[in-house]
Parts: structure tokens; C-alpha cells; sequence
């Protein structure tokens, strides 16, 4: 009788344990732990979310929406923000030479950029590890074929490459497609330049495991080379790559800005924040000082926010600082 009342406890009792949830891992690990001891962390990923949770809402809760032409209204033109004594509801941040609601238009133009830095980096990412695990995997002539074309890249400003990429998209598009491939066109010049870094990081990475005796055991037991770099060498590049994206990040956002102010970004009936300042800075010296500078603090709000998220970023997953 003993026997069998204990039989289903010994049973229960030699079973391994349920393994736990990635929620559940992901609160026990060392990267939470940091990010909760991190309080500038902390910060900078609710300042992150809120601008990007905002951005993407913008169609509920503005009360306009600046691209369409038709809502604009000339007589709410030069409205200055709600604290002056001629403001008006419901523009809290004023409106510009339009009748362009400028809360509005900030917070449509940073769901763009957040859009267009993301893609872009990612786009640059899928490229640069692809070709970095190539050229640290096979070396030889493909590894100088790689590199070569990242150094002519490298070779020349960042800036350059990028207005001369959506230069020739401008000069070949037919005119009712520019603006509609504005975006696409914009992502596309920011990648270009922007592989190579991680190309290069990968690559280095790679070298050194390839030569490790996990993978030559792989090689001898004949497993096809896209499995041994997807399954075994990928993941440990993964580190400096995580790093390196989410400054780039920033820096994509930056790009994008700085393209959209020089006149060959976003067109002015889709602004992004970069085409905002660009419109703004044109009257900054006759009193309209709200058109400029309320996108120019979103964009350094944004960008502050991700390089505040990657230093974190960079300390915690180095093991020398644990």
C-alpha cells in the first residue's frame, strides 16, 4: 500500500522541472537587472516610448492632419503657442505660414523619421551581416572583394554618398513618383553607407569562430556552411552588433534630418522633422520662432533618448564591467 501512495510522487519527483518562460528568464537575467539599476536607462526608454507611442497615434489625437491640404486654413496661419497672449485652441504649439498645426506636425513627422531611421538600420544591418559572415566565414577573394568595396565606401563622406544616391532616384523617377517614393528612396541612401560597420564587426567576429573546433567538427561532419554560420557563428556577433545598431539608430534619424534640411528628403507636404526645421529656419528671424524650434527639441529629444538607451546598452553587455 505504501508502495503505491508513494508511486505517484516518486514519479512527479524524477520529472525535470518545467523550464521556465522567456518573460520569466528575461526578469532573472543580468541585462533586466542592469536596465533597473540604470535610472538614465530607465529615462531615456520612457522618453523612447512616449515619443514613438504618440507619433504613431498622431491620427487620434491631434485635432489636424498636416498632409492634407485640404484642412488647412490660411486665416490660422502664424498663430504663436497657446501661453501667448494671441494664441488660440486648439494649437498648444502654434501653427505656421500654412495654418499648419505645428504639434501636429511634429508628431506625424516623427512617426516618419522613426520609421525611416528604423528601416534604414535595419536594411544596413540584414546587408552588413549577411556580407560579414561571408567574408569571415570564406575569406580568400570574396573577403577582399567585400572589404574592398566597404573601404571605397568608407573613403568617402557619409553626407555625399547619400545626396548623390537620392540625386540620380530624383533625376530618374518620373515626377509623380518622387514624393510617393521619398521614403523608400531616403532608407535606401542611408543603408548604403551605413553596411559597412557592421559588415566589418561581423566579420572580425566571425574569423575568430570560424577557426574554432566546434565549427571545424561541423565542417568534417559535412553541415552545409549557411547552417554553420546562421547557427553557430551568428550568435556570437550578435553583442557588438546590438550595440552598434541602436547608435546607429540615432545617427540614421540624424541622417535623415540633415537630408530632409538640405531639400533632398521628405517633400513638404510630408514633413518629417527634418523638412520641418528646414521650413522653419526660413523665418526664424521674423518673429515666428515656434516653427523651428519645437521640431528641433523633438529631434534632439529623440536622438538623446536612443544614445542614453545604447551607452546603457554598450555597459551591460560588456563583461569587463561586471
Amino acid at each position: 500500500m505504501d508502495t503505491n501512495v508513494n508511486a505517484p510522487a516518486a514519479v512527479a519527483a524524477s520529472q525535470p522541472p518545467a523550464r521556465p518562460s522567456r518573460l520569466t528568464r528575461l526578469k532573472e537575467s543580468d541585462l533586466w537587472y542592469s536596465f533597473r539599476a540604470h535610472p538614465s536607462a530607465i529615462f531615456a526608454a520612457g522618453l523612447l516610448a512616449l515619443v514613438a507611442l504618440t507619433a504613431f497615434l498622431a491620427p487620434l489625437i491631434t485635432p489636424q492632419n498636416p498632409y492634407d491640404l485640404a484642412a488647412l486654413e490660411l486665416w490660422n496661419s502664424e498663430i504663436p503657442p497657446i501661453w501667448n497672449a494671441n494664441g488660440q485652441m486648439p494649437y498648444l504649439l502654434g501653427t505656421d505660414t500654412q495654418g499648419r498645426d505645428i504639434l501636429s506636425a511634429i508628431l506625424y513627422g516623427s512617426r516618419i523619421s522613426l520609421i525611416i531611421g528604423f528601416a534604414s538600420v535595419l536594411l544596413a544591418l540584414s546587408v552588413g551581416l549577411t556580407l560579414g559572415l561571408i567574408a569571415g566565414y570564406f575569406g580568400g577573394w570574396i573577403d577582399n572583394v567585400i572589404m574592398r568595396v566597404g573601404d571605397v565606401l568608407l573613403s568617402m563622406p557619409f553626407i555625399l554618398i547619400a545626396i548623390l544616391i537620392t540625386a540620380i532616384a530624383s533625376a530618374s523617377l518620373p515626377t509623380g513618383l518622387k514624393d510617393v517614393l521619398a521614403a523608400p528612396i531616403l532608407i535606401f541612401a542611408i543603408a548604403v553607407p551605413s553596411w559597412v560597420q557592421y559588415a566589418r564587426t561581423v566579420r572580425a567576429s566571425a574569423m575568430v569562430e570560424a577557426r574554432k573546433e566546434y565549427v571545424q567538427a561541423a565542417r568534417l561532419i559535412r553541415v552545409k556552411a549557411w547552417r554553420i554560420m546562421l547557427n553557430h557563428i551568428l550568435p556570437n556577433c550578435l553583442t557588438p552588433i546590438m550595440v552598434a545598431a541602436t547608435l546607429n539608430f540615432g545617427l540614421a534619424i540624424l541622417s535623415e534630418a540633415t537630408l530632409s534640411f538640405l531639400g533632398v528628403g521628405m517633400p513638404p507636404d510630408q514633413p518629417s522633422l527634418g523638412t520641418l526645421i528646414r521650413i522653419g529656419n526660413q523665418y526664424l528671424f521674423s518673429g515666428l520662432w515656434w516653427i523651428v524650434v519645437f521640431p528641433s527639441i523633438q529631434l534632439c529629444l529623440i536622438v538623446l533618448s536612443v544614445n542614453m538607451i545604447g551607452d546603457w546598452l554598450r555597459d551591460a553587455l560588456n563583461p569587463k564591467l561586471r
